[in-house]
């Protein structure tokens, strides 16, 4: 297991974009596993945002996003990117990577370690 860092959070306004990234702390190269990227608002439990297969080409997002994020990934470079676009207060939340995730149950499943998140605010 490889674990991940997120990074590129900050505070926006409504309707302004950020793009996420999730690296290895180690150096280490990700797994061949479907990744996908989870937030946690305050008060709420942790939810699934978006999920892409090592081959991008397959990716699923939640019905709160679908439209709005891009998840994408790099193998190459070893990288994978939340692009947020038309952010609103309720994306408020703390967002995590996550480098091993599956779909059971009708849902996305986390099965990697978690790094420490990355902070996104969206003011209204």
């Amino acid at each position: 297991q490889v674990k991940p860092v997120e990074s590129g959070g900050g505070l926006v306004q409504a309707g302004g974009s950020l793009r996420l990234s999730c690296a290895s702390s180690s150096g280490s190269i990700f797994g061949s596993y479907a990744m996908g990227w989870f937030r946690q608002a305050p008060g709420k439990e942790r939810e699934f945002v978006a999920a892409v297969a090592w081959r991008g080409g397959y990716t699923h997002y939640a019905d709160s996003v679908k439209g709005r994020f891009t998840i994408s990934r790099d193998n190459a470079k070893n990288i994978v990117f939340l692009q947020m676009n038309s952010l609103q207060p309720e994306d408020t939340a703390v967002y995590y990577c996550n480098s091993e995730v599956t779909y059971s149950g009708g849902t996305w499943r986390d099965f990697g370690p978690w790094g420490q998140g990355t902070q996104v605010t969206v003011s209204s």
